[in-house]
């Protein structure tokens, strides 16, 4: 069900092998189907076992964590806040799992900014109990940037703090690789969430470019020939061996 990771160079390996990708369920249906690391909503997982598939879940624990404690606020009548992006495969399963345990489907909100949440300011005044959930892949300014605003408007409110430790990592190291570096370059999908923030992150610090694969370098070659430290990093579903061929045309450049 939909793209196993975002990486279009995976996608289609695993196409050659025999996997395809699909991204609705036909009338009826045979062999496996995979319930990728993005995760699904509960009525996905009875369509696939009623159209005939065998199911496999390969929901990622993370995501899986952040399922249950959208679900256990909803459960416990909150006003339910998801931070990401509302057409993220990850945040729609999060999402339809929440309203599927809340009293009222509207009292499950997603939103990608503060801006977004500025909107229902009134809703949010107005609610007794508001619980707060992330997408693994959100940063860790953006919590603080929504716990800041909503402590200020809020009767009760409880955060989850589900932000991905490898993906907090990640961003770690690389802020630390840009400060020392005139040139940063982000390996991977442009589809990848994780891989999108990492590059907004980084070009807040230093020069940044986001390449999926190692043609695109000859674009920025102007850059590159100017630039004295240049620092690679990549998404989490980026193959090593996409990776290797970046620092090797890098090289060559």
């Amino acid at each position: 069900m939909g793209e196993l990771i975002h990486n279009s160079h995976v996608i289609s390996e695993l196409e050659e092998l025999g996997i395809k990708t699909i991204e609705s369920l036909p009338e009826h249906g045979e062999g496996i189907c995979i319930i990728r690391s993005h995760g699904e909503s509960a009525d996905v997982f009875n369509q696939v076992e009623q159209k005939g598939f065998e199911l496999v879940d390969l929901t990622c624990f993370d995501v899986k964590k952040v399922q249950n404690k959208a679900m256990e606020l909803a459960q416990n009548d909150y006003f339910v806040i998801i931070l990401g992006r509302k057409e993220h495969p990850e945040v729609r399963g999060i999402c339809a799992n929440a309203q599927m345990c809340a009293k009222d489907k509207n009292n499950v909100y997603v939103a990608k900014n503060i801006a977004a949440l500025k909107e229902i300011e009134n809703t949010i005044k107005n609610a007794k109990k508001v619980g707060v959930v992330l997408q693994t892949t959100q940063t860790i300014e953006y919590l603080f940037e929504v716990i800041d605003y909503l402590s200020t408007i809020c009767k009760v409110l409880k955060v989850e703090n589900t932000i991905c430790p490898s993906t907090s990592l990640r961003q770690k190291e690389a802020k630390k690789l840009a400060q020392i570096s005139d040139l940063m370059v982000v390996v991977g999908s442009k589809k990848s969430a994780n891989t999108t923030h990492l590059a907004e992150i980084l070009s807040q610090i230093t020069k940044t470019i986001h390449i999926e694969h190692q043609d695109e370098l000859i674009n920025y070659k102007t850059i590159i020939d100017t630039a004295e430290n240049i620092g690679v990093t990549a998404g989490a579903s980026t193959p090593d061996s996409i990776i290797h061929d970046v620092i090797d045309r890098l090289n060559t450049i």
